[in-house]
């Protein structure tokens, strides 16, 4: 009979939860690492049938039965394996293949694309500590990898010449451009890596399926990443599981980070459960294929604008994947830093201070809410009900979701609909600014990376997306600078001018002048401040 290949069934494995299948038939409840429930297979009063939601596996104590997604809905719904297949990949959301047997011609090309990549990661590695990688390896260690790191990633390099195409001449080309390592080009076969830093891609199963190269002349793009192949999918794949996997079990939960430095630097330094994306953003199969292993995880970003809209994005896509034992929380590196600059500058205690001190799911949804939606009006309180609504019918368990609701009740009742006798000053952290004032800051950003970084904080509090494309503003690194400057110092006086209006109200109650005469010193020097630099600018 004809059979999916092994790909297609680990794809479903790896993104179907077998607590989710599981649960669709039969009540579990989690003891331990295990969860238990009465085995649909015979009858009984006492829970003997164990379900490992890591392992992707259940087995009964009873009558013995055991297996995985696939033969439990077989046996529970009396189908055939491709019945069962495709109610699976229906329920995991992904469409079928054909359904074709895997030809020995298959097997054959997977265990060459193995060998091809193997024998390249050792080149690369190789190539790393001869002269031509002398600049490389200087980078590595400059970033704090010992030799010890460097040699357990397999991180190489990849030289200026076509060092993999002369490597592998006796290699039949479509084998060898099915890696995604050399690619055919007008005057013969060519590296697609040239002059890189090299981070070996592996598989689940620790095999490298792909790899990673970073820039070393400052050029962009940073990382440029093996195209998908036959054996490797970006949107499928996450950096340092393999190495992950046990410790995120031990853990008890897994974090994840935005590059590959951070990564390991995260797992040598006491965070083995880390992770991170592969030059893609994060999606539904990240996800899955960690809540494989664990539901509690610990989303760990840049603090800037990039970040929390990172954030906010990744708060979108966890919540179908929700259950009553999940613990998912959003951790931020302020300060224009990394985790890797952390761990390098302020040791693994700095960094458990930003682990520890992260913010749990329901506080940060209700805290993109407040930010996106001015809810001081009706129609702001309008577009926030209806922005919450929409996030929390993502969450399929109908229980969890029902008090994500309650509590979000009470806190519109109590921080929205409540009625005050006294006014209030509200306090908006994103300020509303206009197109123009945007688009100067996006250029400035994008122009002077090194004003970027002297002005991170005050720039990251305008909330705005970097990565859109603004005409030239003409400003010189000088003038930009100035710009900066002068609009900094007018959002302190605006702030100044609503704490003195507070003040004055204040004063008429207490009879406690000498306050609003100390802030007017301050709008003064602002003040002066502010026409002294636009002065300078008309010169």
């Amino acid at each position: 009979m004809a059979k999916y290949d092994n790909n297609f069934t680990d794809q479903l494995r790896e993104r179907l939860s077998i607590v989710d299948v599981v649960q669709r038939h039969v009540p579990l409840t989690r003891k331990g690492e295990n969860y238990w429930g009465c085995c649909p297979f015979h009858n009984e009063k006492t829970p003997s049938f164990s379900v490992r939601e890591d392992k992707g596996f259940y087995h009964c104590f009873g009558c013995g039965k055991s297996g995985d997604i696939i033969s439990f809905t077989m046996e529970m719904e009396h189908i055939d394996f491709m019945a069962a297949i495709t109610e699976l990949a229906e329920m995991a959301g992904i469409p079928l293949p054909e359904i074709k047997q895997k030809s020995q011609e298959q097997i054959a090309a997977e265990e060459t694309y193995i060998t091809i990549t193997t024998d390249a990661a050792k080149i690369y590695a190789e190539k790393l500590f001869t002269p031509d990688g002398a600049h490389a390896l200087e980078y590595i260690r400059g970033r704090g990898f010992t030799d010890e790191m460097i040699k357990k990633y397999g991180i190489g390099y990849a030289p200026k010449n076509n060092i993999i195409s002369n490597k592998f001449v006796n290699t039949k080309q479509d084998k060898l451009i099915a890696t995604g390592l050399v690619r055919r080009g007008e005057y013969g076969m060519y590296d697609f890596f040239r002059d890189k830093l090299m981070f070996p891609i592996f598989n689940a199963r620790g095999q490298i399926v792909a790899f990673s190269g970073r820039s070393l002349d400052g050029s962009e793009p940073k990382y440029i990443n093996t195209t998908d192949t036959e054996m490797f999918h970006k949107r499928q794949t996450l950096f340092g599981f393999n190495f992950a996997r046990e410790n995120i079990h031990r853990a008890n939960r897994a974090i994840i980070v935005e590059g590959q430095i951070d990564a390991i630097q995260m797992q040598c330094n006491g965070f083995g459960e880390t992770v991170a994306p592969l030059g893609t953003a994060l999606t539904e199969d990240h996800i899955a294929i960690l809540c494989k292993a664990n539901r509690n995880i610990i989303f760990c970003f840049d603090g800037d604008g990039a970040g929390q809209k990172a954030a906010a994005r990744a708060c979108g896509i966890v919540l179908p994947f929700l259950r009553d034992n999940s613990d998912v929380r959003f951790a931020f590196v302020t300060g224009g830093k990394d985790p890797d600059e952390i761990l390098r500058k302020s040791g693994k205690s700095e960094m458990d201070k930003i682990i520890n001190n992260s913010m749990p799911l329901v506080d940060f949804l209700w805290k993109i809410t407040n930010t996106n939606y001015l809810v001081s009006t009706p129609s702001g309180k309008t577009q926030a009900e209806k922005f919450l609504k929409s996030q929390l019918e993502k969450i399929t368990d109908k229980t969890l979701r029902a008090e994500y609701e309650h509590e979000y009740d009470s806190r519109k009742f109590n921080e929205w609909h409540k009625w005050k006798k006294k006014s209030e000053q509200i306090s908006i952290d994103v300020p509303d600014i206009e197109l123009t004032t945007k688009n100067t800051l996006n250029f400035i950003v994008n122009k002077y990376p090194e004003l970027a970084e002297r002005y991170g904080d005050f720039i990251s509090s305008f909330n705005i997306d970097f990565d859109t494309n603004v005409p030239d503003m003409n400003l010189g690194f000088e003038s930009a600078e100035k710009y900066l400057i002068s609009l900094k110092l007018q959002k302190y006086l605006e702030k100044l001018t609503i704490d003195r209006k507070q003040l004055i109200a204040d004063a008429l109650k207490n009879n406690n002048p000498d306050s609003i005469k100390e802030i007017d010193d301050k709008i003064k020097v602002a003040k002066e401040k502010l026409e002294r630099l636009l002065d300078t600018n008309d010169r």
